[in-house]
């Protein structure tokens, strides 16, 4: 039986591929954006899908992701993210993408299908779980969070270095940086047994705190890991 030989990736420019973008876009799509708190004043309306799959039609391009990412439209950053070549990808790129991060899902994508496969993935974990602004903040935690998964070489030292980083940021009242706080603890505590012996430890000090943001983080913590 003959091998179904694989498909060469498909050159694509930046006019092309925002135009297919706004060829796929759908009105249900585009209007179901506001449910789950994503802006959708620059967005085409294109099921993440379908944008993923096109990713894979192209292959790998640095150029075109950074330029994707200069163009502002939310399912363009979504692409660059899937396209870009993460061996490529600079802390000045990293820092420059952050600054420009203005909703959850941009960050979520970009960190776990981009950011945490890079050479400087844990020095911006670190740095950013200390930033001021809402979505770089949310973006230190969401980068722990993915490192639990992809990261396999990963010491378990450099994860509990993370946790008091985690009960810092569980002082932020922020919707979108508790959840990540939240998402990273518990994913910590899910990689191996010592790790979760440690979260556990975290979480409940996090659940006997007197300020209700560290409160509601480690009991929920404690209702996953226990």
């Amino acid at each position: 039986m003959n091998k179904r030989r694989a498909s060469k990736p498909q050159a694509v420019g930046l006019e092309e591929a925002l135009e297919w973008l706004e060829r796929h876009a759908t009105r249900s799509t585009l209007e179901g954006m506001a449910r789950y708190g994503i802006p959708s004043e620059r967005a085409f309306g294109v099921p993440v899908g379908e944008t993923k799959a096109f990713a894979k039609r192209i292959g790998k391009d640095h150029g075109l992701a950074l330029q994707l990412w200069a163009s502002g439209w939310y399912e363009a950053r979504l692409l660059a993210a899937f396209l870009d070549d993460p061996e490529q990808v600079t802390a000045r790129q990293m820092d420059q993408w952050a600054a420009d991060f203005d909703n959850w899902a941009v960050v979520d994508t970009v960190c776990f299908h981009l950011f945490d496969r890079t050479a400087h993935a844990w020095k911006k974990a670190r740095q950013w779980t200390t930033a001021k602004a809402e979505f770089t903040k949310r973006a230190g935690f969401a980068l722990i969070w993915s490192l639990t998964v992809h990261d396999k070489a990963a010491s378990n030292q450099a994860f509990l270095e993370c946790l008091p980083l985690i009960e810092q940021g569980a002082l932020d009242e922020r919707h979108f940086v508790k959840k990540a706080v939240s998402m990273a603890l518990r994913a910590i505590g899910k990689r191996n047994p010592a790790l979760r012996k440690a979260a556990i430890e975290t979480s409940r000090r996090l659940a006997d705190s007197g300020e209700a943001s560290p409160k509601s983080i480690g009991k929920e913590a404690l209702r996953e890991l226990r």
